[in-house]
């Protein structure tokens, strides 16, 4: 009954990328040259990508990818086709025959095999969810009507909130940034049917209008539940002005970013000065656990509004809310006018798409989501040879010890900050594939007879997984993204770079393309991820994860103002009309490309010393075929409104933005490709980090 359970506090991770569609199709990169081997050239680019009537100087993405770009419209199930929502697709293809698989496998009853097998088959089973209409919903419903007070709504809530449904607030456990040995409970903002906060308080036209959409969403979908037209319109109202005042208290999303803004752990005796018009004590029972003393409540201001909230107003609007969010986190689940209606607003609305994804698509997406161990330790059997790994890995230490190299010979770092720059990456822990210890579903009880009762069941006992894991020691096996993802993450909080199994395939690393090519793919990512450990969020943590400044004021100082460089860059950025990219936004991503790439080159360049020198490829040299690496791996169609959707969102800038951003600070691209002074593809005012 819900879209995401992952409650991050602080944004501990960081990301390599995020695809956002409609059918939250996850990835970060592929390439056109990997996906069709007919197509592409030995080395391991195909050179019909290119775009020969733009100069490389002038716009590097649009000459490296502009001919790919022309030949690759976006297919109407999406917002975004690019070379890695092609290679997430190859990765659901490759999912669905496991699935397929389970399916008719007949396995025994409380296997993984049986649970993904019964849970893709409950999904994919429409014509019993659309005899069952909304009768899964009517306890839950029925609960919600029976409503009379304060402590009536909270029970509800915090139920709701175990089912998966996101009301009032975010409550789970999280590391303690501050002792990151230990796991804490952790509450912050929520409760939002929006993307985002500032969705609800912009005045721009277009934000306007999306409000106003979203209203008649919200309308329709009471309707679909059998309100009157009259009665619909002014729920949909209320729920507005309830989000409205949620959202009017939530931080934005820039300050998400800054760990220290969302720490504040606080005793029971605090949050009753805090919130007295709630009951934290009671509210722990509920979600069993009553021992919990501490918590951090990741904005403090939230609650306080939230808590005024309670009683300012009446209780059949909270009613009306609750009913809202259990219809829209189970809108997925539930018949085919549900699921419509929800894709005309999230899907064309917000994203641009102009048809719903087939139903295998969302049914495997699914499945990965509410039970990924299981359907990934089935995935690596079958996909994932042990050799990826081992290059991967081999890969990692390059670039690692190419980034210590570089901190030895850093201008502006002073002998103290570097010696606490390199016990930190000395100490990064490395994950590769997939985990060592496999989550145990064993008390997930999964079966044929509801897709609906699934979700609710998966998102309860992720919820209570989560919360068993409070005051008790960290986990550091545990992942943040299942196997089949075409994704990598940096965890600070951890100290580690984890690189799951989905992503290491062509064009990331693919062992017959040339070895410059690699490097530019994979190399840049891993690259990408070390770097997030010193960029202006992870470098705010120690080597052992805990949030502590080790740098000198000096250092620090000339650390911003460079991060600062990065940020103005990137605000100059144009996305549509009045809307640019946020720099503060995508600071950590930036500098991550930064610097991922500037480490890469390094790394290619030292492993190919004491060599014959590689000749040219089709013309380019190596150094040349380094940067198309990069290049390559995001080469993209955007709609319009995933484009917006991304501005205003997500820390991750646009794809265009993310290749030549960069590389127009970089010195050895321009070298490459012959750029001067006054070409677009050089910056007057350089960045330069690493």
């Amino acid at each position: 009954m819900t879209r995401q359970r992952i409650f991050a506090s602080s944004l501990a991770i960081s990301v390599f990328a995020v695809a956002i569609s409609f059918a939250v199709v996850r990835g970060a990169a592929t390439s056109p040259a990997s996906l069709a081997d007919d197509n592409a050239s030995s080395w391991g680019f195909d050179i019909a990508n290119l775009d020969k009537t733009c100069k490389p100087c002038d716009d590097f993405y649009q000459f490296a990818m502009g001919g790919w770009m022309k030949n690759n419209p976006i297919p109407a199930a999406y917002s975004s086709w690019g070379t890695f929502t092609q290679l997430a697709d190859k990765n659901q293809q490759n999912l669905r025959t496991v699935l397929d698989n389970a399916e008719k496998s007949n396995a025994k009853s409380g296997t993984n095999e049986q649970k993904i097998g019964d849970f893709y088959v409950s999904c994919m089973d429409t014509s019993a969810i659309d005899a069952a209409g909304t009768k899964p919903l009517e306890p839950e419903l029925a609960r919600i009507a029976l409503i009379k007070n304060q402590s009536d709504l909270l029970t509800e809530a915090a139920r709701l909130q175990r089912l998966g449904t996101g009301v009032l607030f975010r409550f789970g456990s999280a590391q303690d940034a501050k002792d990151s040995t230990q796991v804490i409970a952790v509450a912050g903002q929520g409760g939002l049917g929006l993307p985002d906060r500032d969705y609800y308080v912009r005045d721009d036209e277009k934000s306007k209008q999306t409000r106003e959409a979203y209203v008649k969403h919200v309308a329709k979908m009471f309707a679909l539940l059998g309100d009157s037209a009259d009665k619909s319109a002014a729920e949909a109202n209320t729920v507005m002005t309830i989000e409205i005042a949620l959202a009017n208290a939530s931080l934005k999303n820039v300050d998400l970013r800054d760990p220290i803004k969302t720490y504040h752990p606080t005793s029971l005796g605090d949050l009753k000065t805090l919130t007295p018009n709630f009951s934290w004590e009671d509210y722990f029972k509920l979600q069993g656990r009553p021992d919990i003393k501490t918590i951090n409540v990741a904005q403090p201001d939230f609650f306080k509004a939230l808590d005024a909230q309670l009683t300012a107003t009446q209780i059949a609007d909270w009613k009306v809310y609750l009913r809202w969010h259990l219809v829209n986190s189970a809108a997925a689940a539930l018949p085919e006018a549900f699921v419509n209606e929800e894709f005309d607003f999230r899907g064309k609305t917000l994203t641009g798409a102009k048809e719903i994804q087939p139903r295998w698509k969302r049914c495997v997406q699914a499945t990965d989501r509410h039970l990924g161990e299981a359907l990934g330790q089935l995935y690596v059997e079958k996909y994932f040879p042990p050799e990826a790994k081992a290059h991967a890995l081999i890969m990692v230490r390059n670039l690692i010890a190419a980034l210590h190299d570089d901190l030895q010979t850093l201008s502006w770092m002073s002998p103290e900050t570097r010696a606490q720059a390199t016990a930190k990456l000395e100490a990064f822990a490395i994950k590769i594939g997939y985990t060592d210890k496999w989550r145990d579903y064993g008390k997930l009880k999964i079966d044929r007879a509801s897709y609906l009762q699934n979700q609710s069941r998966a998102a309860e006992f992720d919820f209570a997984r989560r919360l068993e894991k409070i005051g008790k020691p960290v986990d550091r096996t545990e992942w943040g993204m299942t196997p089949p993802q075409v994704n990598a993450y940096n965890n600070s909080a951890m100290n580690e770079i984890v690189f799951p199994a989905g992503i290491l395939q062509p064009p990331f690393y693919d062992p017959k393309a040339d070895d410059a090519i690699n490097y530019g793919g994979m190399g840049a990512v891993i690259g990408h991820e070390i770097t997030h450990g010193f960029d202006d969020h992870g470098s705010q943590f120690d080597a052992h994860g805990n949030l502590k400044n080790w740098w000198s004021d000096d250092d620090l100082k000339n650390f911003k103002g460079r991060a600062t460089c990065v940020s103005d860059q990137f605000d100059g950025y144009v996305v549509d009309g009045d809307l640019h990219q946020n720099g503060r936004l995508v600071l950590g991503e930036s500098i991550a490309d930064l610097g991922g790439l500037t480490i890469a080159y390094a790394a290619y360049e030292k492993s190919i010393e004491g060599k014959p020198r590689p000749g040219d490829k089709d013309g380019f040299t190596p150094g040349q075929r380094f940067f198309l690496g990069w290049a390559q791996v995001w080469g993209a169609n955007q709609r319009l409104e995933f484009a917006r959707l991304m501005a205003n969102t997500n820390p991750h800038p646009l794809s265009r933005f993310r290749v030549n951003g960069p590389l127009s600070n970089i010195a050895e691209f321009a070298k490459a490709f012959g750029c001067k002074h006054g070409d677009a593809m050089v910056r007057e005012k350089q960045c330069k980090i690493w």
